[in-house]
């Protein structure tokens, strides 16, 4: 599908305004700090219903603007007419974010859903989402109408942050075509909340908190082995797809990705002899999965409850998973470069969008946040021979940056200052 239009109100310090984006390509070109990233924001903002920046809801808001409630039936409207204590009505502002769609071809339109418009917006610190003029409650509905892969320099998390950080990449990449996996890890996350909670106040009631772990371990097994056996598999394809894009783009080879479970895993450690980095034993990351079954985990929860109890939480499961990149059988992006970090981030977003479309058929929202800025001529060259297919781009480029030379016929080229879009010819 094509965005054909966005329109923002009170988002960021974008001018209130809907903004023609019926291209192929739309090249933000501007100063840094002008607005090119809150307009990408806003495109993510529609299709996820929140951030890629990692903030919360209100600092989506507008500086200095009031946030009132705002009519679901008048879905467009950048005002709301509230009756205020003295009686009198008075208008407040929303913020909000709308994307109008359009078929990308003929042969689209026949094969995919014409959603014609989103409306994602914040009232009072609560958020709402409009498809079409009917609010939906559950957020994963929109994943379905117009996914976004974006590139961002936040994304670095995913090569030199946290497990948790892999872990969420990961789990965001399937689930864009397994809602069931989604699913899994609502209810895992949900039974492991209670779980921890039990175990954190376990002295208070032992033996009434012993029959709810007792009730709590089936089914926090059974979510878990479901989402441990997808993500074993989804991990493995996904290799496959990085592996020979790194090899290509940086002359790298033999960088793959390696999920390592927390149950039932081997795992060893030792020093490295230089390389890559960190050496990993050859059994990390075996797990037995056709012994994996749910008493196997039930009884592995019993034995470490003790520990668990001391502890206040759940040591081991899907939660504590791991995604390790590795070059050679040894730990890579923990002593990559700076440069061979930022260039894997970039690829994994590339993997992404490809499994993507080979998974589900469809073709993304590309979001590319100077991501060409920062690789030299001849990794920029590879880059774009390598990105994936898509149904629409959103470049933002520096002005001194040659983006000409990349622009089509079927290219909107806008330059953004101070919040404000203005079309270049």
């Amino acid at each position: 599908m094509l965005i054909s239009s966005l329109r923002f109100i009170s988002f960021r310090n974008l001018q209130d305004a809907e903004v023609d984006t019926q291209g192929r390509d739309v090249f933000l070109v501007g100063e840094n700090g002008q607005g090119k990233t809150n307009f990408l924001e806003g495109v993510y903002f529609c299709s996820y219903a929140s951030s890629f920046r990692s903030v919360n809801d209100r600092e989506l808001v507008r500086k200095n603007e009031s946030v009132g409630v705002a009519d679901v039936a008048g879905a467009g409207d950048a005002l709301d007419s509230k009756i205020d204590e003295s009686g009198e009505e008075k208008k407040s502002k929303v913020c909000s974010a709308m994307a109008r769609f359009a078929p990308v071809s003929p042969a689209t339109a026949q094969t995919a859903p014409l959603y014609e418009k989103i409306l994602v917006k914040i009232e009072s610190s609560r958020k709402t989402v409009v498809v079409n003029g009917k609010k939906i409650e559950d957020r994963k509905e929109l994943i379905a109408i117009a996914p976004c892969i974006v590139f961002c320099h936040e994304d670095m998390i995913f090569a030199s942050g946290t497990p948790e950080d892999r872990r969420w990449f990961f789990d965001q990449s399937q689930s864009l075509y397994d809602p069931v996996y989604l699913d899994d890890i609502r209810n895992y996350r949900k039974i492991l909340k209670t779980r921890n909670s039990v175990l954190k106040d376990y002295g208070s009631d032992a033996s009434h908190k012993t029959r709810m772990l007792d009730a709590l371990d089936p089914q926090l097994a059974k979510y878990g082995i479901h989402i441990m056996k997808k993500r074993a598999g989804a991990a493995q394809l996904f290799s496959q797809t990085f592996t020979p894009l790194y090899t290509y783009v940086s002359g790298i080879g033999d960088v793959e990705v390696r999920y390592i479970p927390s149950w039932n895993v081997r795992q060893s450690y030792g020093v490295g002899s230089g390389g890559c980095g960190t050496a990993l034993d050859a059994s990390a990351g075996v797990c037995d999965f056709e012994y994996m079954e749910e008493d196997a985990i039930v009884d592995l929860l019993k034995k470490r409850r003790e520990g668990d109890v001391s502890f206040g939480a759940t040591r081991a499961g899907p939660h504590r998973d791991k995604y390790v990149f590795t070059c050679g059988g040894v730990e890579f992006a923990r002593n990559a470069s700076t440069g061979q970090r930022r260039l894997l981030v970039l690829l994994l977003r590339v993997a992404e969008a490809k499994r993507f479309s080979d998974m589900s058929g469809r073709k993304p929202v590309l979001l590319l946040d100077d991501v060409l800025l920062e690789l030299d001529p001849e990794k920029r060259r590879r880059f774009l021979e390598v990105l994936p297919e898509y149904d629409q781009a959103f470049y933002t480029f520096l002005p001194e940056e040659p983006y000409q030379r990349y622009r089509t016929s079927d290219t909107i080229v806008y330059n953004v200052s101070q919040g404000s879009l203005s079309r270049m010819e």
